[in-house]
């Protein structure tokens, strides 16, 4: 067997970016080089592993089965590396969230996996559920944890925590005075909400249709701090995670407003490829999380 560990890391940054030239630069090579190596893998297999639209290179069908199995023997191939040097291997990972995980949950667990391992790589992209599952489903992130329900077979989700959304009020609002929002005045309310397909949406819809009528959406923002500060200058009620409101509270420029009739409750889930290779970073990170590596159900 003539396959060579360099040849598979070009294979792989080349599946990460579907360019050589910046798959090049990541493993250090010239563009020749590793175009050369790219030939000579696909030589010896006698496939086309990629397949060029415009600029681009996109996976073949032999290469996307391909990539996880060379991803898993680079994995382990680094993992040997450490164990020649007597020192547990650093994790280096590449994490994806929704917006609420990646801005308030995750980070503590973070800076823990910094704590024990001080040369640990992390990288954290911050996007919607389907961003993050069609990235797990590329093997361009490790693990994803996300709101939102999750579609392809090809994943396995694990239950991580529950959250709850809370609806919200500025001080000044007339329903402030009772702390209550009630259907009728939930029908008849102008709302400040986040964009339709994020999670934090789905789940107030899911609990608005309850009522059999639809909200008066007045204004809609992909940033949780605009919806607080719009809402602080009177635009209308909104509902967010509570994890995002805790200051405001405290601070009394918002306040909550409950509501027995919703339910606002989700269940937060850590997501991964099942073909993806558990490696011993990928581990500690699902032991922080205070997930064991073997469960995992299709989502």
């Amino acid at each position: 067997m003539k396959i060579t560990l360099r040849q598979m890391e070009v294979f792989a940054a080349i599946a990460r970016h579907g360019q050589v030239t910046r798959a090049a630069d990541e493993v250090a090579l010239t563009q020749a080089a590793a175009s050369m190596a790219l030939a000579d893998l696909e030589r010896q297999l006698d496939v086309r592993l990629f397949d060029r639209v415009g600029r681009r290179l996109h996976l073949s069908q032999i290469g996307r089965a391909l990539l996880p199995q060379v991803l898993g023997v680079l994995d382990r191939a680094r993992e040997i590396e450490s164990l020649g040097v007597g020192v547990d291997a650093a994790p280096s990972l590449a994490l994806g969230a929704s917006m609420t995980i990646g801005n308030y949950l995750l980070p503590p667990l973070l800076a823990e996996l910094r704590r024990r391992h001080p040369a640990a790589e992390v990288r954290l992209g911050i996007h919607n559920s389907a961003t993050i599952e069609a990235d797990l489903l590329a093997f361009r992130i490790d693990l994803g944890f996300v709101e939102g329900g999750v579609i392809s077979p090809r994943l396995r989700a694990v239950p991580w925590r529950q959250d709850k959304l809370c609806v919200f009020a500025a001080p000044d609002h007339p329903l402030a005075a009772t702390g209550t929002l009630d259907p009728g005045a939930a029908r008849t309310a102008e709302w400040v909400l986040r964009e339709p397909g994020s999670g934090t949406r789905a789940v107030f819809e899911r609990a608005f249709a309850g009522l059999s009528a639809v909200p008066r959406v007045v204004l809609e923002f992909a940033q949780p701090e605009a919806i607080r500060q719009a809402v602080r200058a009177g635009a209308g009620l909104g509902c967010l995670p509570e994890v995002t409101l805790a200051d405001a509270f405290e601070g009394g420029w918002l306040v909550p407003l409950a509501t027995p009739f919703f339910d606002l409750t989700r269940v937060l889930k850590v997501v991964r490829h099942q073909d993806k290779y558990l490696s011993a970073g990928l581990r500690t990170m699902l032991g922080l999380c205070g997930i064991e590596p073997a469960e995992g159900v299709p989502g």
